[in-house]
């Protein structure tokens, strides 16, 4: 079993080391200070297993396995964060909380073999993400970087299949996400859904036209134009109380 561990505190990743030094059926094939190196080692090595902080800078935990198209088995380590813990306990997957034990990390290996074919990882990012330290910005891949969006930044949002476009004043950018998702997220930050297909900032809207019948046209500071469905007509005159 091939394993990375991703941490940015020595210490921890050293714990893990030693306790895995146990097991004769794993091999430790990288260490990882943060989460874009952890992209880049599982991207180069397909691990089977990740041992995988929260807490990290420039991107968390749950950011960076956002950005992994088929993310491996999961455990993580952590200290206590209220999100984080009802994403696991309402998911089936194990959780380290810091400091912990060699007979904890046990049961945790454990619990991975038991449930490694049917680990819920998009499960778990979804409920994560409720979170309000996750709210307030969305994390990207751009060609090979990774970019950092500010919700502030984003203009509107699109439908496109299986992905979201977010426009925003540096270009377009595309998230493997369900309009329903932000819909929900964005709701604190003034970001209405006006289409089946659209979910505006409404801090960007200089004018709403009628259009075509039960329908409008909005257009925003920076010139784009959004259609407005009858449905998203009536939840946007209530977010803008006209």
């Amino acid at each position: 079993m091939k394993v990375i561990i991703i941490d940015d505190e020595p210490l921890a990743r050293s714990i893990v080391k030693e306790y895995l030094q146990y097991y004769t059926d794993v091999e430790l094939i990288a260490e990882c200070n943060d989460g874009f190196e952890g992209i880049k080692a599982i991207q180069q090595s397909q691990p089977d297993l990740i041992f995988l902080d929260i807490q990290m800078p420039r991107i968390n935990g749950f950011e960076m396995l956002e950005l992994i198209e088929d993310p491996p088995g999961v455990i993580f380590t952590t200290a206590f964060d209220e999100f984080a813990i009802k994403a696991f306990e309402s998911n089936a997957v194990d959780y380290l909380l810091k400091p912990f034990s060699k007979e904890r990390f046990e049961k945790a290996i454990q619990k991975y073999r038991q449930h490694q074919s049917t680990q819920p990882t998009n499960n778990i990012i979804e409920t994560a993400a409720q979170s309000p330290l996750q709210q307030n910005r969305v994390v990207v891949k751009d060609g090979s970087r990774i970019k950092i969006i500010l919700v502030n930044q984003i203009h509107y949002l699109e439908a496109a299949d299986d992905y979201i476009k977010i426009v925003t004043a540096e270009g377009t950018f595309l998230k493997k996400r369900t309009m329903n998702f932000f819909e929900q997220s964005l709701s604190i930050y003034h970001f209405v859904r006006v289409h089946r297909s659209y979910i505006v900032n409404t801090q960007l809207i200089t004018r709403i036209d009628a259009y075509e019948k039960d329908s409008h046209l909005l257009l925003l500071t920076t010139g784009a134009k959004i259609p407005v469905s009858k449905a998203g007509y009536v939840k946007l005159k209530e977010v803008l109380g006209i």
